[in-house]
């Protein structure tokens, strides 16, 4: 998944001061009291004099975070007003450059905490997220509601074509223009007010979701009362789990959520009444009637996305969140989508045949249910193909995965080297610091990493950056990714799945996006791009996780250092398309659940979200109740918090764009430099400097189709177009 750091500009909507070169907020809102000055020896105040502006977090207290935040407000909004009431007739240099050159105080700031909220959060983040979400969300609307900005963009737009600007600024000029009507420049001034209620409230709400989510997550963790619940698991994780139960105080073995709707461990789990019971933790965790509960958050967000896109002149909130996106319109997605549910739910089916049978053969005496599948989809594997986890687990350890596997790979295509910092302030001590190094030696980036679950860290895994790419600004990219694999005991090693694995090589693919910027202007550069071809860098680069040459370099016994035998490799690639049914059918179920909520009109009466879901999947005839969605509404993070809605169809339009890539590579030597020296110089490091589709084509010598993607989904000769 990709977050985004680069921030809309945003307005102040209380009093400020300026006295002796600090500013002093002045609020009735006593939470504020505490951030009453923000002067010099607030670590934000200035560009960090760290390596590569890279944030001073061993000097960053949460103290700090709420000053600063409010602060990098009134120097932006004043930077903003300056531009907007220029005298001067407006030029590219005085509006649009100088726009891109605003608001770096309160990039700076909120980059440190968006990570830190994200990976490490407590209260006191928390609720500084709570008071600050709308008001920032006030702040955007400022500037792109601002007439005056708005007039002057529009002047510069307007004469674009006598301009003579080169093909990066001519594409900022369209970008912050469209952005601008997009947001609703163009609206009367009554309409305007009611949209800055609307952003404000939907902010707010989206706040008090993710708050709900995280805590719901950490709420619903199983506790099995021994170690009998547990059989199955290994005696590392099961000790894993009594050190998890024992830092929360509590008894038993403690196995916490992750993200998604299926766990890892229901795999392992011989004891049926324990998977049911992780699965209904997990299917319910924000729907217990407490708290935590989100159905009543969510339902009203979907209510106000549909309004504000009626105000906005869209007959949903898909087809205004589509027009600048690749798809461009929900139809063209639908379209997509549904043409691959019958193949994929076919699949599935017979997938859950042969699952049943091994049930029956066993006198299991149930029909299989979602507790089950991952359990018994293991047994047909082992039987299909003489697999299991436990087999492969010792020879993928978490740091040989990281240095011999995802860092070789990026080598090995792109000649870029990596080296460990220590004297880079991290976070947390979990968090490792590289610094990247090009081909020639020379500087290219910062990449942190942080893989560990841990309680106030959100669920899933995620990429973005501490500092972006910008010629303008002079900064090198500084990025990270976050993961949520499961801690190790003390002195046991780090074994992890191929599934995640994979992650690993996908997540590193948003960060090659963002460190193979090569833009001139922070809203083009790295990974602002659509949201349909963001995720095609990061599902490109997985396929490199079996690549032959890769796997054999990172592929080791943990304690022996001996490689993976040939036919344990084998029965790997055999088994690469084993259960692809079960897997595109529960991301399509998530993402047309996603296009369903958003496809209500402004009329539509607030929803029941349990009502909803069933619906919307036997609408989409993806209610398969051996398939659960793989994220369930109530907790569908990506949609209601995390800038996915209307968009998580990406995952699937963006498979396509990365199989047919692979194919390309496959046809041209594989993995050879001179292919990685292509892509990158051609797609990677052009951020959204160039049209996307034209992009990709010019890459690829044709437009993409979906022939590549059934092909490695194990789809071929179906239907689906």
């Amino acid at each position: 998944m990709m977050k985004f750091t680069r921030l809309n500009a945003v307005r102040l909507i209380f009093m400020t001061l300026i006295v002796s070169g600090a500013i002093v907020i002045c609020s009735p809102d006593p939470a504020l009291a505490a951030a009453a000055e923000f002067g010099p020896s607030n670590p934000f105040y200035a560009p960090s004099t760290l390596p590569f502006k890279a944030p001073p977090f061993d000097k960053i207290k949460d103290a700090d975070y709420q000053p600063a935040i409010e602060a990098g407000i009134v120097q932006h909004g004043a930077e903003i007003t300056a531009i907007a009431d220029n005298p001067e007739p407006p030029t590219f240099e005085n509006t649009i450059v100088a726009m891109e050159k605003s608001g770096q105080l309160l990039d700076r700031v909120l980059a440190a905490f968006s990570g830190v909220t994200g990976a490490n959060t407590n209260d006191t983040l928390q609720h500084v997220k709570t008071v600050e979400a709308p008001k920032l969300a006030a702040h955007s609307d400022s500037i792109h509601l601002n007439a005056k900005l708005f007039a002057r963009v529009s002047a510069i737009y307007n004469q674009r074509a006598a301009l003579k600007l080169d093909p990066e600024s001519l594409r900022l000029v369209e970008r912050v223009y469209d952005q601008f009507v997009h947001a609703g420049a163009g609206l009367s001034e009554p309409d305007k007010a009611q949209l800055r209620k609307l952003n404000e409230e939907l902010s707010s709400l989206s706040n008090a979701f993710g708050n709900k989510l995280l805590a719901a997550t950490k709420a619903g963790a199983y506790v099995a009362p021994n170690k009998l619940a547990l059989a199955g698991l290994s005696d590392a994780r099961i000790a894993a789990a009594a050190q998890a139960a024992k830092s929360r105080q509590v008894e038993g073995f403690l196995i916490p959520l992750q993200n998604t709707t299926q766990q890892p461990d229901l795999a392992l789990l011989t004891d049926r009444v324990t998977r049911q019971a992780i699965f209904e933790h997990s299917w319910n965790r924000t729907e217990r009637g407490d708290a935590n509960d989100t159905r009543d958050t969510i339902a009203r967000i979907a209510q106000l996305r549909a309004q504000k896109a009626k105000l906005l002149g869209y007959p949903s909130f898909a087809a205004w969140k589509l027009e600048d996106q690749m798809a461009k319109t929900p139809e063209a997605a639908l379209k997509f989508m549904d043409a691959i549910v019958p193949a994929a739910t076919a699949k599935a089916a017979q997938e859950a045949h042969d699952i049943q049978q091994v049930i029956d053969a066993e006198k299991g005496g149930f029909q299989v249910q979602p507790w089950d599948w991952d359990f018994y989809s293991e047994k047909v594997r082992k039987a299909r193909y003489d697999l299991d986890d436990a087999q492969v687990k010792p020879y993928f350890e978490l740091n040989n995965v990281l240095q011999n596997g995802v860092f070789y790979a990026a080598t090995q295509l792109y000649g870029i080297t990596f080296k460990e910092r220590h004297d880079i302030p991290v976070y947390h001590p979990d968090v490792r610091v590289f610094e990247v190094f090009n081909a020639d030696g020379s500087h290219l980036a910062i990449f942190y990493c942080d893989y560990f679950k841990r309680d106030n860290k959100n669920g899933g895994a995620w990429m973005s950056e501490f500092v972006g790419q910008s010629r303008l600004l002079g900064t090198t990219p500084v990025a990270y990714n976050v993961a949520n694999l499961p801690k190790p005991a003390e002195g046991e090693p780090a074994l992890i799945s191929f599934s995640d694995v994979v992650t690993m090589f996908h997540e590193f693919g948003h960060a090659l996006h963002g460190i193979f910027s090569d833009a001139n202007y922070p809203t083009l550069a790295g990974t602002a791009t659509a949201r349909d071809f963001v995720e095609f860098p990061s599902q490109f680069n997985e396929h490199w996780a079996l690549q032959p040459a890769v796997f054999a370099h990172y592929a080791r016994h943990y304690k022996t250092g001996a490689l993976m035998p040939p036919e344990l490799v084998a029965r790997i690639r055999k088994a690469a398309t084993f259960n692809k049914g079960y897997d595109m059918t529960e991301l399509l179920a998530a993402a047309e659940l996603d296009m369903q909520w958003h496809f209500l009109t402004p009329d539509a009466p607030l929803q029941n979200p349990d009502d909803f879901e069933k619906q919307a999947l036997a609408k989409t005839h993806l209610n398969l109740s051996y398939v659960p969605s793989r994220y369930r509404t109530s907790y569908f993070n990506h949609i209601w918090q995390s800038g996915y809605s209307a968009g998580y169809y990406a995952y699937l339009w963006t498979q396509m764009l990365s199989d047919d890539a692979y194919q390309w590579f496959e046809e041209n030597g594989g993995l050879t430099r001179a292919n990685g020296d292509r892509l990158r110089k051609m797609v990677l490091s052009q951020g959204n400097t160039q049209d996307l589709a034209r992009m990709y084509e010019s890459w690829r010598g044709a437009p993409p189709n979906s022939k590549a993607m059934l092909k490695h989904r194990g789809l071929e000769g179906t239907d689906a177009k």
